[in-house]
Formats: C-alpha cells, sequence, structure tokens
C-alpha cells in the first residue's frame, strides 16, 4: 500500500473525528453549521481515478451520516462533490500542471484556491440543507444556512490549509 493511501485515511479519521465530536455541535446563529468534511474532497490530486474519489466522498459521507445521524444527506452530497472535483481542479488548474498536481495555495494561489473551495463547499452545503429541509416552504431559513455553512466552512477550511500548507 502506498503513503497517499495512509495520508487519506489519517485525514479521513482526522476530519470525522472534529466533525462529529467539534463542528457538528456548533451552531451559529442556530442554523450554520460547518461541514469540515468536504476537506476531505478539496485535497485529492488531479490524476485520482474518478473511482476512487467517488469511494472515498461516499466513504466519508456514509461515516459522516452514521455518526450525524443525518439518513443520508452527507453520503449524497460527498458523493455529488467527489464527481465534481476532477472537472472544477481541471477548470482552476495550470495548463502546464502534472498527472500528480495537488491544490494548495502555492500551486493554485490564493484567489484561485478560495474560489475553488467556495465552489465545492457551496455545493456540499446546497445538497445538504436542501436534502435537510426537502421543501422550499421556508427558503429564506435554507438560503441562511447553505450561504452562511458555505462562508464559515470555506473560512475554516482556509485556515486548515495555511496550517498544513504554510506559505514559505
Amino acid at each position: 500500500m502506498s503513503s497517499t493511501f495512509f495520508t487519506r485515511l489519517a485525514r479521513f479519521f482526522i476530519l470525522l473525528l472534529f466533525q462529529v465530536l467539534v463542528f457538528n455541535q456548533v451552531h451559529l446563529f442556530d442554523y450554520i453549521t460547518p461541514l469540515m468534511i468536504g476537506y476531505m474532497v478539496v485535497c485529492f490530486r488531479c490524476g485520482t481515478s474518478r473511482v476512487g474519489l467517488l469511494l472515498w466522498g461516499f466513504a466519508t459521507g456514509l461515516a459522516f451520516d452514521m455518526f450525524s445521524n443525518t439518513a443520508g444527506m452527507g453520503s449524497s452530497a460527498m458523493t455529488l462533490i467527489a464527481m465534481m472535483q476532477p472537472s472544477l481542479l481541471t477548470l482552476f488548474a495550470p495548463r502546464d500542471a502534472t498527472e500528480d498536481f495537488t491544490p494548495t495555495f502555492r500551486t493554485l494561489g490564493f484567489w484561485t484556491y478560495l474560489l475553488y473551495v467556495f465552489i465545492l463547499m457551496f455545493v456540499l452545503h446546497s445538497v445538504f440543507y436542501l436534502l435537510d429541509a426537502f421543501t422550499l416552504s421556508n427558503w429564506q431559513l435554507t438560503l441562511f444556512s447553505i450561504g452562511g455553512g458555505t462562508l464559515m466552512t470555506t473560512i475554516l477550511t482556509v485556515f486548515i490549509e495555511l496550517l498544513v500548507h504554510p506559505k514559505t
């Protein structure tokens, strides 16, 4: 087995632990909860197979669902962003990027990386909260949850990225 697998497995357990024990308890204004499990999909390299990416995304979402009692909302949202990630990364990656291109601040640049993360987190939160509401009767609160969760998760992802890959 390669070291990439063990790195992903460690990231999986750390993100799941923090999501379940810390971030699920954060409810800013009673509606905004960050879904940091999306960071798992953000970190995948450009040459990762689509099947592997979908399996990692689904497994992360399924584990989140089991510990958070969210009945498949996490796994469906994570599977969708795992399906979107290769196309989105190809769109934002430099033209001369290699096969093992990893999205970070140093490789993409700050604003490009921020936009890349924001789009993935927006889709993740949109699917998650729309499945949670499953109606548009209270659409203002759903939009508030989507926007606030996306913004909060994007900011937290930037801080995590600065800790993991500091600019030198």
